[in-house]
């Protein structure tokens, strides 16, 4: 569904766009799916700033997603909620015994839809098996990528991955990033592509919509002292003075390898996201 924009009557309002909301069909969350979600702004176990320009937001509580799925069998959609915690929506399924809980919602699932978690499930939209019973080009998400540990990979709204090969026990799949990975058949995976895939056009349009998000003021290092940051300094706008960007500390800020050079899970990638 296409995402809300509004007539510019202030400048702020000029060019946000905001999701419509259509397919969320349930307002209030799962009371008994809830827990406190603590602040810690950026801050880690000693109180030190590891991510800077967090802080504040509003105050949300963590819907429990259930990335696992092991519970075999049907499960009804009772609604499709906002998450504040992701971009993508989330599904509320309830199973025989009355028993509920949150998936990830695909593009195309509604009230009413049942989905199937097990090896004999269809190929359809929000049900769960084992990659080695999905056939080779089928669309999926949730990925796992150890049997067993719950989905790691293509979570994100909009997101889809796709199966391109089967063999000896090992399955290739094209992620969103365009990088090819080798994941073991008895990981399991969602059928579809993830819901809600207009986020990727929102605005947010004003400073104090990204204060309500939790995010925080920066500041640009052009325009620092030389003091604060490499960047600094010179009479008015000024060529920053290096080959490339850096970080406050100095390091490179573009095109830096941040992976290591000997990391174990190399031998599973069988091509990487950024080749020419």
């Amino acid at each position: 569904m296409r995402n809300k924009t509004y007539k510019p009557t202030t400048p702020s309002r000029r060019n946000m766009v905001t999701p419509s909301f259509g397919e969320v069909t349930k307002k209030t969350p799962e009371k008994s799916l809830l827990t406190v979600l603590k602040k810690n702004a950026g801050r880690n176990n000693t109180g030190k700033i590891t991510v800077r320009h967090h802080g504040g937001g509003n105050k949300v509580k963590y819907r429990l997603v259930d990335f696992k799925r092991n519970e075999k069998g049907e499960k009804t959609i009772i609604g499709i909620e906002y998450d504040p915690n992701r971009t993508a929506f989330i599904a509320l399924a309830e199973n025989k015994d009355g028993d509920k809980s949150y998936i990830l919602a695909p593009q195309g699932l509604t009230d009413g839809d049942v989905i199937h978690t097990g090896e004999d499930a269809d190929i359809k939209a929000g049900n769960v098996l084992p990659i080695a019973n999905i056939p080779v080009g089928t669309v999926i998400h949730a990925i796992e990528l150890y049997p067993g540990k719950g989905a790691q990979l293509v979570r994100s709204a909009g997101a889809s991955a796709q199966l391109m090969a089967k063999e000896g026990g090992i399955a290739q799949i094209r992620l969103p990033s365009g990088e090819v990975r080798m994941v073991r058949v008895e990981c399991r995976a969602a059928i579809g592509q993830v819901g809600n895939i207009e986020h990727e056009n929102i605005k947010i349009g004003k400073a104090g919509k990204s204060r309500h998000l939790g995010i925080r003021p920066s500041v640009r290092g052009s325009v620092m002292n030389p003091v604060d940051h490499p960047h600094g300094g010179g009479e008015g706008r000024s060529p920053i003075g290096h080959p490339g960007p850096l970080t406050p500390w100095g390091k490179p800020a573009l095109g830096y390898k941040t992976r290591k050079k000997k990391s174990r899970t190399d031998k599973f990638i069988v091509k990487r996201r950024n080749v020419k």
